[in-house]
């Protein structure tokens, strides 16, 4: 159900303005609230796995707008979401949730209304 649902959530088609962020896991939470929409839960794991990999670096400490360009950073998390919306098996999906017991901390809360053609 839920691979389902999130096939008909619309991917937002405009994009509202440049996110400034510091990190991954931030420019998704302002997406998240500036198009009050969900992403997929591999994209969720996705992310947080971007910053983990930063952990170390000589840069770490710098925002990651300053690294990538804030729509270039956006554009990617859209195509991210999108892939995983279109082609991730609800099995693949059932397999993940499997392994981490703690899942349902990675699922948006964020339920779009689906009759809003503008989301």
């Amino acid at each position: 159900m839920y691979q389902e649902y999130m096939q008909m959530v619309p991917i937002p088609a405009r994009k509202a303005s440049l996110i400034p962020c510091n990190s991954w896991i931030g420019l998704a939470a302002s997406i998240k609230g500036l198009y009050q929409q969900l992403l997929q839960y591999p994209t969720n794991l996705s992310i947080k796995k971007w910053d983990s990999l930063r952990i170390g670096a000589s840069d770490e400490d710098v925002p990651s707008d300053t690294l990538i360009d804030p729509a270039k950073a956006e554009a990617s998390i859209w195509l991210i979401e999108e892939m995983h919306r279109k082609t991730t098996s609800p099995y693949f999906i059932a397999r993940l949730w499997h392994a981490d017991p703690m899942y349902h901390a990675n699922i948006d809360a964020i339920f779009p209304d689906l009759n809003d053609p503008s989301k």
